[in-house]
């Protein structure tokens, strides 16, 4: 599977991006698909995940990391072959470059789920910068 992360940009505090994470060599929807971020000098962090399509998590088909809960929000359209972040109530603290990943994850648990080295398949990433 190639991804390509795109819909990065520069954003005022409180303001909204959507990301996207595009699939080509194969059909997204069978596979779970996470959103990552690092910001400089960080490490690597968990936004968000969805499943497969038909498969839950044990939580349900979406997780979130705890610091984007409740402002962001993970989809994905089939059709497309696409997976969609919205962020909205964006922070300075959200200014990372982005990544999608992808993988055969439809029963992992949730320390799994979080964990960057479980994911098959890595975008290019996008970088996000939220000014105050």
């Amino acid at each position: 599977v190639q991804l390509q992360a795109s819909g990065g940009g520069w954003v005022q505090t409180g303001g909204s991006l959507r990301l996207s994470c595009a699939a080509s060599g194969r059909t997204l929807s069978s596979n779970a698909v996470g959103w990552f971020r690092q910001a400089p000098g960080k490490e690597r962090e968990f936004v968000a995940a969805i499943n497969a399509s038909g498969k839950r998590w044990s939580s349900g088909r979406t997780y979130y990391g705890t610091s984007v809960k409740g402002r962001f929000t993970i989809s994905r359209d089939n059709a497309e072959n696409t997976v969609y972040l919205q962020m909205n109530s964006l922070k300075p603290e959200d200014t990372a470059v982005y990544y999608c990943a992808a993988g055969q994850l439809g029963h992992a648990i949730m320390s799994t789920i979080f964990n960057g080295n479980s994911w098959d398949y890595w975008g290019q990433g996008t970088l996000v910068t939220v000014s105050s």
